[in-house]
């Protein structure tokens, strides 16, 4: 089972992002773009797992306290740079109890054998990709200079400062990702909930 794990979007924000993919999809046609009901915030990405290690990683992920916190999304981007776009991305701006959170994540699922991450946690929404190109933020061998996205990269410099919205995340889910040739599909696995900050 490939697992990550993940905050969902509020669905008024998945909307105006929606509306906003749907206006500038034309400038990218050949770009893989993810479908609006798939948006979420990637905190881990776990991979492959044997079905009989999912109850650990729950035991795991249940055992995180972390505090709610509030994200703005806004902005965007390309990875891993503006000439060798391999995707595009939305940003958020969140206080570092946003950043906490996946470092949590981190260090419980490290205890049950998965690899760790090297670098420092890069909060983003990624909204399409360059062909079959992989969605990691860092450079990749064979990411090489590419014009996927130059007519959207041109567009956007017209557009005033993207502004999607704020939500206070109180919850996170480990998620089941089933590759398809239509895509990935995304199931929810399990609830982990967030405290507020006066509890």
């Amino acid at each position: 089972m490939r697992l990550f794990v993940a905050l969902d979007i509020d669905e008024a924000i998945r909307e105006r992002i929606a509306l906003f993919m749907e206006g500038v999809r034309g400038f990218a046609p050949d770009a893989r773009w993810v479908t609006p009901a798939s948006l979420h915030v990637t905190l881990k990405f776990i991979g492959e797992q044997p079905e009989a290690a999912v109850e650990q990683i729950k035991q795991a992920l249940g055992s995180i306290h972390a505090v709610t916190t509030e994200i703005h999304f806004r902005g965007s981007g390309f990875f891993p740079t503006q000439k060798s776009a391999r995707v595009f991305w939305v940003g958020m701006d969140a206080g570092p109890e946003l950043a906490s959170l996946p470092a949590a994540i981190d260090e419980k699922t490290a205890a049950l054998g998965v690899s760790k991450e090297e670098r420092a946690f890069s909060p983003h929404l990624t909204l399409a990709r360059a062909g079959r190109a992989s969605g990691s933020p860092r450079w990749r061998k064979g990411d090489a200079p590419n014009r996927v996205f130059q007519r959207l990269q041109e567009k956007l410099v017209a557009l005033p400062a993207l502004e999607f919205g704020t939500m206070s995340a109180r919850e996170f889910f480990l998620y089941q990702s089933q590759l398809s040739p239509k895509g990935s599909k995304y199931s929810k696995l399990a609830r982990f909930a967030l405290t507020a900050h006066d509890q």
